[in-house]
């Protein structure tokens, strides 16, 4: 069992990782002013959530064929996440109609909600459906069929009936990866067809990132940045993303 937050330190070597491809025990333990046994804990903790690979003398980013963990993801930037849950509960006007993609920052944002008033709230996520039953006055649906383990959503065609059969305010998405050309990425084509039926479907798409989604990798495409009404994340991603970003300064919005 690993803890159920990561530490500041392991999300600095995480993002270490992310940035360079490699990190060695030997560089953290001195940037760190640590012991080697303690960096490599650290890195057992983050190899255990399916983030990092051990290799000789360091750790790299896992290559995943699947997303990690639901539960895992839960733990990653949580203060990113809630200040874009933040963001959007102030961009949600009151009597909105919202459907919810899957995922741990849409989840964040459906609790963000907890005071406005008479929100309709449709999703295939029970994760979303159970934080948006905090709110007393929301109207909650979901869709029907046999749940996923792990993320406790529906797939597959009778959740993309279930969003095709209304027209929502908004649409509430996340995203596994973004490639450098704007690409969403996800890792299974049924989480692709049900996103894409969402932003189908409402007046105005907004989708949730935080910066550690640019560069991601996943392997099944489904749209682009631009064909979304609103981006909001954390803070400006560097280098060619920034200027993917400046290219669509109008739909972006950051929360720092």
């Amino acid at each position: 069992m690993v803890d159920t937050q990561l530490s500041e330190r392991q999300t600095s070597i995480l993002n270490k990782v992310r940035s360079t491809g490699f990190v060695g025990v030997d560089e953290l333990a001195k940037a760190y002013e640590l012991t080697t046994q303690t960096i490599r804990r650290d890195i057992n903790v983050l190899c255990q959530l399916g983030l990092l690979r051990r290799v000789h003398g360091g750790a790299e980013e896992a290559v995943l064929q699947n997303n990690i963990s639901y539960a895992a993801r839960r733990i990653l930037n949580p203060q990113a996440k809630h200040l874009i849950a933040q963001k959007v509960a102030h961009l949600t006007p009151e009597g909105a109609s919202l459907a919810f993609s899957i995922g741990t920052t849409p989840e964040i944002v459906a609790k963000a909600l907890i005071n406005h008033r008479n929100l309709r709230f449709f999703t295939n996520n029970m994760n979303v459906a159970m934080a948006a039953l905090r709110n007393p006055l929301s109207e909650v649906t979901i869709a029907g069929g046999r749940l996923r383990h792990g993320d406790a959503d529906i797939l597959g065609t009778k959740a993309e009936d279930f969003f095709n059969g209304y027209k929502f305010d908004i649409g509430i998405i996340g995203v596994a990866g973004i490639d450098s050309d704007g690409t969403l990425l996800d890792f299974h084509e049924d989480e692709v067809a049900a996103r894409q039926a969402i932003v189908k479907n409402c007046r105005q798409s907004i989708l949730v990132v935080d910066q550690s989604k640019f560069g991601r990798q996943a392997h099944v495409r489904g749209g682009y940045l631009n064909e979304v009404t609103t981006i909001v994340c954390d803070c400006k991603p560097n280098g060619r993303f920034g200027k993917l970003l400046n290219e669509l300064s109008n739909q972006v919005i950051y929360c720092s």
